[in-house]
C-alpha cells in the first residue's frame, strides 16, 4: 500500500511542479505550490500510514539515525524524473516528512536572472562566493547553475561539498567530485580541510554553518580555490556581519583583514510569486571593489548598503531595488514585494511616486490627445 502511494504523490508532485510534499498524521499529505500550502483530497494519513511511507523509501543507515536523533536527512532519486531533500522527524511520538523537489534540469544563469557581473565572478581564479537568503529562496538552484556554468565552460577539477547531495552533476569540460556529508566524509570542516590535498579549482561548501567551516572556506579562497558557499542571512552586509561575528572577539580584526581580501562576491536572494504563478528571484548584489574591501578592513560595514546602491557601474544592486524593478516590469504585486522588502516604508513611498509619476504621464498623453482632435 505505502510504496503504491509514495510513487503517486512523488508523480503528483513531479506533475504540478510542487517544491515540497508535507507528511504529517491528522491531515492529508499537502504539496507546496508556488510558495502557498494545499491539501489534497485524499485520506487523513494514520501514524501507520506515516511510518509505511517513511519505511519505502528511507535507507538503513537514516532509519537507525532516526531512532537514535529523532530525525534524519538524506536524498533519493525518483527514476529519471527528479530527486528528491528528504527530511524525516519525530513529532508528538509519530513520523512525519518533508520531501524537497530538486529539479532535475539545470538552469542557465540568463534563465535564472543572474546578472552577468555574477558570472563573470565566479571565473575568477581564487575567491569566496556566498549565495544567502531564508532556506528556499532558491540558494541551491543558484549554486547549481553556477558550478553546471564553470563545469562547460573550463577544464577545472570541482568539488562539492553538501549535506545531502542536491544537484547530480555530470562531467562536462571539468571534473566533479560529490561529497555527501554522513555517507562519503563526516563534517563539512573535515571534507574542506581535505579537499585542499585533492588539487581542486573550485569548491562548493554547502553550508557554512560553524566557525570551523566558515574559517576553512576563507583559507581556502586564500591559497588560490574558488569556494562557494551558503547562508541563511538576508542582505549583502548582513552576511559579512555575520561571518565576522561567527569569531570570537580578539580574532575579529584579523578575519576583517583576510575578508577583505578573499571576499569576491554576494548574492542575497529571495523568491516572490509571479503574477499568473510560478515564482521569480530577486536578487542583491556586493561585489567586492577595492572601495569595499576597505570598509570590510575598516569596520565600516555599516556603509556597504550605500556603497552598493552608488556601485551600480559595477552590477551591484540592492534587495529592494531589485523588488523595485521586478514591480515596474508588472512581474509581482505591490503586496509581494513589500513582504520581502528590507524597508517596507521606503519602497512603499517609491512605488507611491512611480505610480504618480505614470499617472501624470498618462494624463499628459492623453491631453496631446485631445489637443490633436482640435485642429
Amino acid at each position: 500500500m505505502a510504496t503504491i502511494l509514495i510513487d503517486k504523490l512523488l508523480q503528483a508532485a513531479v506533475k504540478q511542479g510542487a517544491s515540497d510534499i508535507h507528511i504529517v498524521v491528522g491531515q492529508p499529505p499537502v504539496f507546496r505550490l508556488h510558495g502557498r500550502m494545499r491539501r489534497l483530497e485524499t485520506k487523513t494519513l494514520d501514524p501507520d500510514d506515516a511510518v509505511g511511507l517513511m519505511k519505502s523509501i528511507t535507507p538503513e543507515r537514516c532509519q537507525r539515525e532516526l531512532q537514535e536523533n529523532g530525525s534524519t536527512d538524506f536524498g533519493f532519486a525518483f527514476g529519471e524524473l527528479a530527486r528528491f531533500r528528504v527530511s524525516v522527524f519525530k513529532q508528538r511520538g509519530n513520523i512525519s516528512m518533508v520531501l524537497r523537489q530538486i529539479p532535475t534540469d539545470k538552469l542557465t544563469p540568463e534563465q535564472l536572472g543572474l546578472p552577468e557581473q555574477v558570472v563573470k565572478l565566479v571565473m575568477r581564479p581564487r575567491g569566496l562566493f556566498l549565495v544567502t537568503g531564508p532556506t528556499g529562496s532558491g540558494k541551491s538552484t543558484t549554486l547549481a547553475s553556477l558550478v553546471n556554468y564553470i563545469n562547460e565552460t573550463c577544464d577545472h577539477h570541482i568539488i562539492t561539498i553538501e549535506d545531502p547531495i542536491e544537484f547530480y552533476h555530470e562531467h562536462i569540460k571539468s571534473t566533479v567530485n560529490q561529497r555527501e556529508v554522513g555517507v562519503d566524509v563526516p563534517s563539512f570542516s573535515e571534507a574542506l580541510r581535505r579537499a585542499l590535498r585533492q588539487d581542486p579549482d573550485v569548491i562548493l561548501v554547502g553550508e557554512l554553518r560553524d566557525l570551523e567551516t566558515i574559517e576553512a572556506a576563507i583559507s581556502a579562497a586564500e591559497t588560490g580555490h574558488v569556494v562557494f558557499g551558503t547562508l541563511h542571512t538576508n542582505s549583502a552586509q548582513g552576511t559579512v556581519n555575520r561571518v565576522i561575528d561567527a569569531f570570537p572577539g580578539n580574532l575579529q580584526d584579523q578575519i576583517r583583514t583576510q575578508l577583505s581580501t578573499s571576499l569576491i562576491g554576494v548574492v542575497a536572494q529571495t523568491l516572490v510569486p509571479r503574477i499568473g504563478g510560478g515564482r521569480c528571484a530577486a536578487y542583491e548584489v556586493l561585489i567586492v571593489s577595492p572601495g569595499i574591501a576597505n570598509l570590510i578592513r575598516e569596520n565600516k560595514t555599516f556603509r556597504i548598503n550605500s556603497a552598493i546602491q552608488t556601485g551600480g557601474k559595477f552590477g551591484m544592486q540592492l534587495m529592494d531595488d531589485a523588488l523595485f524593478k521586478l514591480w515596474k516590469q508588472e512581474l509581482v504585486s505591490v503586496e509581494d514585494i513589500l513582504a520581502k522588502a528590507q524597508n517596507p516604508d521606503d519602497l512603499a513611498k517609491k512605488v507611491v511616486n512611480a505610480k504618480r509619476m505614470m499617472a501624470e504621464e498618462a494624463s499628459e498623453d492623453e491631453d496631446e490627445d485631445d489637443d490633436d482632435g482640435l485642429d
